[in-house]
């Protein structure tokens, strides 16, 4: 193999490790109220594991800047030094607060792609749309109000608004959205934070219940939600928002010229893309860690977009 290949086989199950590690390590701290001891200690993890892989490996997407996150920090390059050069956008504990209160849908989240081929977003929100797959492209776009979109997704379903369930973040920024979408009797499922595992529920509404996310986060959460759909199939829409001329001046710095775009999944990742995803706290779409006599087992998700192929694996870890 040469040194430049994106040996996606071979690399899916390394990834799985690293996401594993972080929720293991993790674990700890759940329901002790503390979400930066819970959040170092998957940093700490994920960052040693990846050291472990043989990639090129430079954070994208990570825990901020240099001078904010002494580790795993964007720009920060990981990996032993040989094989393949790689971007990897990385949450190490998405929901921190969910971890600290024992709350549900707590994930390790990771994914690789070769260099330069994720979207370097900068640390401000992004507006968000996303559906599962199966249906026709444009089905539903930014440019509609929330109601447009739930009529137009119920028919395209076949099926009455009131049989759509849409995501949203619970925020008091979503108040106008919440209240125009209760106008179309269509259920709501508010989250309190994860908003990757938001989007990825649309992937499998048969499971999930949720057949749309709508709203604003932030835009890192945005390109791995974004990669997860690349796997699993879906739609996703995202536009950068900005509070102020610092986010504008992020947006700059990061290499994004035009402040209105609307980014697609396939902008957002554009080529093929791994991602793992592991447990903390039991969820809708993963098992939280499990506690038994001399084992954590922990639950995670592996998905290549090359084969679309989406596995579920249990690691029973001796401790």
């Amino acid at each position: 193999m040469a040194k430049t290949d994106f040996n996606d086989r071979m690399l899916s199950l390394g990834l799985a490790r690293v996401s594993e590690a972080a929720s293991l390590a993790s674990a700890a701290w759940i329901g002790r109220g503390d979400e930066k001891a819970a959040d170092q200690a998957a940093v700490n993890a994920m960052r040693e594991q990846l050291n472990m892989l043989d990639i090129r490996g430079t954070v994208v997407i990570g825990e901020g800047e240099r001078d904010e996150a002494p580790m795993l920090y964007i720009g920060e390059e990981v990996g032993s030094g040989q094989g393949p050069e790689v971007d990897i956008a990385l949450d190490p504990l998405e929901g921190t607060t969910l971890t600290a209160k024992d709350m549900p849908n707590a994930l390790c989240v990771i994914a690789m792609a070769p260099r330069g081929t994720l979207l370097h977003a900068p640390d401000v929100y992004m507006d968000k749309l996303a559906i599962g797959p199966g249906y026709r492209d444009g089905v539903v776009t930014m440019d509609m109000t929330p109601a447009e979109r739930v009529n137009a997704l119920a028919a395209a379903k076949g099926a009455s608004t009131h049989d759509i369930t849409v995501c949203v973040l619970e925020r008091p920024r979503h108040e106008d959205l919440i209240a125009e979408l209760r106008t179309t009797d269509c259920a709501i499922r508010l989250i309190t934070d994860g908003d990757v595992a938001g989007v990825i529920h649309c992937a499998e509404a048969e499971k999930t219940g949720i057949d749309m996310y709508m709203g604003s986060g932030g835009a890192p959460e945005g390109v791995l939600a974004a990669a997860a759909l690349k796997c699993m199939g879906g739609q996703m829409y995202g536009r950068l928002t900005f509070r102020n001329d610092d986010e504008r001046g992020r947006a700059k710095k990061a290499g994004i010229t035009n402040l209105d775009r609307v980014y697609t999944r396939d902008d957002m990742v554009t080529s093929d893309v791994i991602f793992a995803a592991t447990g903390v706290t039991d969820g809708s779409i993963l098992d939280g860690i499990k506690r038994e006599v001399g084992y954590l087992t922990a639950e995670t998700v592996l998905m290549r977009s090359k084969t679309g192929s989406v596995r579920r694996m249990t690691y029973r870890n001796p401790t």
